[in-house]
């Protein structure tokens, strides 16, 4: 249980994305640019150049058959099909961003769904959550990106591992929005056990649906 509560603190800091994280601005000569939280800025054509350079997995990715317990959002209308047996959520505090905290039975590994009702194009959110990530973790990287068609909708597909208070820490995790509102699907657990729980842990993704 200490491990858990150690695990979603550093997470908070890491996952979160916040819609003031970047703001689209003109410039005189009439080019649109993107303005980070720390004062820097660069052009919108640039990070959408670098968006469609992300590889697409033509493989179709769908729940799996003993996900049989939906958990729907109050915020956005998706849901996470999940199977009862291996995992048990809870509604995230009042106090924490996150709309649900998920456990994985008798393992260390947890996920999170975070919603926001605001639409952040699907292109831009890579750059979102690896600014916010690096503001807590700064040796965080990408090690791994690709547009997924899960469930019949377009999601990116991201994992980014990263030291954080010196704990080795692999996030892995779907990102989806539409006109309804944005959400993060993002499962973490520590770097030496992620190879070993990846398969479970893209189970628990892919119950991610559109409602």
């Amino acid at each position: 249980m200490a491990m858990k509560k150690v695990l979603l603190v550093l997470f908070l800091g890491v996952g979160l994305f916040s819609a003031n994280a970047q703001i689209n601005a003109i410039t005189e000569t009439g080019e649109t640019v993107l303005l980070h939280k720390d004062g820097t800025w660069e052009y919108l054509d640039r990070v959408e150049a670098e968006a469609a350079a992300i590889a697409v997995n033509a493989t179709p990715f769908v729940k799996a058959k003993d996900a049989s317990f939906l958990v729907k959002s109050q915020n956005v209308n998706i849901g996470v099909w999940i199977n009862p047996k291996k995992w048990s959520f809870t509604k995230g505090l009042q106090s924490d961003d996150a709309e649900y905290d998920f456990t994985k039975k008798g393992d260390d590994v947890y996920a999170m769904l975070i919603s926001e009702k605001i639409e952040i194009p699907l292109e831009t959110l890579k750059d979102i959550a690896l600014e916010n990530a690096r503001s807590v973790a700064p040796d965080i990287e990408v090690s791994k990106e690709e547009y997924r068609t899960v469930n019949g909708q377009k999601v990116l597909c991201m994992q980014m591992d990263g030291t954080i208070q010196g704990m080795k820490i692999s996030y892995y995790g779907y990102y989806f929005s539409n006109e309804n509102g944005t959400i993060q699907l993002l499962a973490f657990t520590g770097q030496n056990i992620f190879k070993s729980k990846l398969k479970e842990i893209e189970e628990f993704l892919n119950g991610f649906v559109v409602l």
